[in-house]
């Protein structure tokens, strides 16, 4: 539905992964000056597309709004930084 479930807080490792918190916080502020199809790489009103109760919620697929898209600013993907900080419940990752 459309009715607000609550508040997600977010803490970044920029000390681990300088290169994924740079671009998440760049894409939450939308101060990336370039454009992808005219639009701008920005979270600003994306969908919250898949939520899985218990387990995960996805988001932020700013291009075509249901988890298929997606970009970054630093082009379409990146390489990961590493592994250090496991996937865990109250994780985002």
């Amino acid at each position: 539905g459309n009715e607000s479930l609550g508040r997600v807080i977010i803490e970044l490792f920029m000390d681990m992964v300088p290169k994924t918190c740079s671009n998440f916080i760049t894409l939450c502020n939308g101060k990336h000056k370039e454009r992808i199809n005219g639009r701008k790489l920005y979270y600003k009103n994306s969908k919250v597309h898949r939520v899985i109760q218990g387990f995960m919620i996805q988001m932020g697929d700013f291009t075509n709004g249901d988890g298929t898209g997606g970009c970054s600013i630093y082009g379409k993907t990146f390489d990961d930084e590493n592994f250090k900080i496991p996937h865990a419940k109250y994780c985002l990752s």
